[in-house]
């Protein structure tokens, strides 16, 4: 039986919205695919820790009807790979590693919240997308989020996940600055994934871009197979 429910999670400092697209092109293909926020702890943003968010991905999960998929871009392609065993399928899109793959990423030091609503501007939105329209650079430059530093020095200092079990499919975006698709590449061989590749996307560009309907479309194409 083909896919019929999937969970589709943002990266840091994003939202549900980056899905918006994905949405429309999955609802097309009778997915009924859901996109929340993650939510901060009671403790606070700068508490707020990656098993506060993988907690809150596993109660998500739980709730949609199998066959299910879990979809994750970035930090979100992280915290997909926690709960795979939860899922159907697993759809990743130029994720986050974990150990120790994570060793590969860019050296960077996070604050305890990392100001990324505050302080946005609209020339560093578009120099991120530079495969987005301008209306779409606007939109994501109103709605990025300020994000917890913790989760962030958590998810490079190495997370262990078990190699997932599921049919697994990957995006990779060529001409990602945060997440080296060389490495990706190599981690997915070791899956044995599925791959789509993307030479001149950006790192968000597969859901913001101007090949994210395309990109959906074979997406759904790929988990109406399973």
């Amino acid at each position: 039986m083909s896919i019929r429910t999937a969970l589709l999670l943002h990266g840091a400092g994003g939202g549900g919205w980056e899905w918006n697209v994905w949405r429309e092109v999955f609802a097309a293909g009778h997915i009924n695919a859901h996109a929340p926020d993650l939510q901060p702890s009671v403790a606070g943003l700068a508490a707020t820790s990656f098993s506060d968010y993988a907690a809150q991905v596993r109660a998500a999960l739980s709730d949609l009807s199998r066959p299910r998929a879990v979809v994750g871009a970035s930090m979100g392609g992280l915290l997909a790979l926690q709960v795979a065993s939860e899922a159907d399928a697993l759809v990743l899109v130029n994720p986050l590693p974990p150990r120790p793959w994570h060793a590969r990423l860019p050296l960077q030091e996070w604050p305890a919240v990392v100001r990324w609503h505050g302080d946005a501007r609209l020339a560093s939105t578009r120099a991120a997308l530079p495969d987005a329209d301008p209306v779409t650079a606007m939109y994501a430059f109103r709605n990025w989020r300020d994000e917890s530093g913790r989760v962030l020095r958590e998810a490079h200092a190495g997370i262990d996940t078990d190699a997932p079990l599921v049919p697994t499919l990957c995006v990779i975006s060529g001409q990602d600055r945060d997440v080296p698709a060389e490495m990706t590449e190599a981690f997915m061989d070791q899956l044995a994934a599925t791959r789509i590749g993307l030479p001149e996307a950006s790192h968000v560009g597969p859901l913001l871009g101007r090949q994210a309907s395309a990109v959906a479309a074979q997406v759904v194409a790929w988990l109406s197979a399973r």
